[in-house]
C-alpha cells in the first residue's frame, strides 16, 4: 500500500539527525547528503517525491535488477505520484516489461536506451485514450514493448504482426473485463498477457505471479468482485 505521511515505502514516522548522512534514493538510486529516514532506511528524493510520473518509471526502472514485472509494477504504482488512473500508465506498462526482459538477459545497456524510447512513443499515448479512441493506453503500452523488442517498423513482416497481435490480444482481453475503466486493472491485464506472449513467442521464462489488486479503496469506479484481482 501507499503512504501520505512518513515513509512513502513503509509507513514509519520519519526520524530526523543532527548530521547529514548518505542515503540511495529508493526509487532512482542516486546518493544524496540527507539527515532525514524512515527506521528501516527507507529515502526518498525529492525530485522523486514530488517530480514527473514518467520520470520517476524511467528512473526506477534503470536502477531495479529485479525480473518480476508484476513486482516492479505494484512498487511503482504504490508511489503517490501513479495516480489511481492516468497516462503515465501508458508508459508504465512497456517500462517494467522491458526492464524484467533486459534485467533476465543481462542487457543494461540496451534497457537504458529502449526505456528513453518507450517513454517518448508513451507520451503520445494521449490520456483518456481508452473511451475517446476505443484504444486503451495499457494494450498499446504492450504494441510499444514488442516494438522495441523486435525492431518492429512500418515496413517491416513478421514484427510488425507481433507487434500488432500483441495489442490486440490485449484489447480483447481489456474489452472483455466491461467498463468503466480502471488504470491498475488494464495494466494488469497487459502485463499479465505480455508476459505470457513473450514467454511462448521469444522462448522467455518471466514469472507470472498471481495478483491480487490493493488499489481498491482508492477507486471509485471499483467493480468488486466483478473484477478478477479484487480481494476482499
Amino acid at each position: 500500500m501507499s503512504f501520505s505521511e512518513g515513509c512513502l515505502i513503509c509507513g514509519l514516522e520519519l526520524e530526523y539527525f543532527q548530521e547529514n548522512k548518505n542515503f540511495e534514493c529508493f526509487y532512482c538510486g542516486s546518493s544524496f547528503e540527507n539527515n532525514v529516514s524512515c527506521p528501516k532506511g527507507h529515502f526518498v528524493c525529492d525530485k522523486c517525491h514530488s517530480g514527473n510520473a514518467n520520470d520517476l518509471i524511467e528512473g526506477y526502472c534503470n536502477k531495479i535488477t529485479s525480473i518480476d514485472p508484476i513486482d516492479i509494477a505494484n512498487t511503482l504504482m504504490h508511489n503517490p505520484i501513479i495516480k489511481m488512473h492516468g497516462p503515465e500508465h501508458h508508459f508504465l506498462v512497456p517500462a517494467v516489461l522491458l526492464t524484467s526482459y533486459r534485467n533476465l538477459n543481462g542487457e543494461r545497456d540496451k534497457k537504458k536506451h529502449d526505456l528513453k524510447i518507450a517513454k517518448m512513443r508513451a507520451e503520445s499515448v494521449l490520456g483518456g485514450f481508452c473511451g475517446t479512441h476505443g484504444s486503451c493506453g495499457a494494450a498499446v503500452g504492450t504494441g510499444i514493448f514488442i516494438s522495441i523488442l523486435t525492431g518492429n517498423t512500418p515496413l517491416a513482416e513478421k514484427e510488425w504482426q507481433l507487434s500488432n497481435t500483441m495489442t490486440a490480444k490485449v484489447l480483447m482481453c481489456i474489452a472483455e473485463q466491461g467498463g468503466p475503466r480502471c488504470c491498475k486493472r488494464d495494466s494488469f491485464v497487459a502485463i499479465t498477457q505480455a508476459i505470457q506472449y513473450l514467454n511462448e513467442k521469444f522462448d522467455t521464462e518471466l514469472p507470472n505471479q498471481e495478483i491480487v489488486c490493493e488499489f481498491s479503496k482508492r477507486n471509485k469506479q471499483c467493480k468488486f468482485d466483478d473484477c478478477q484481482f479484487y480481494s476482499r
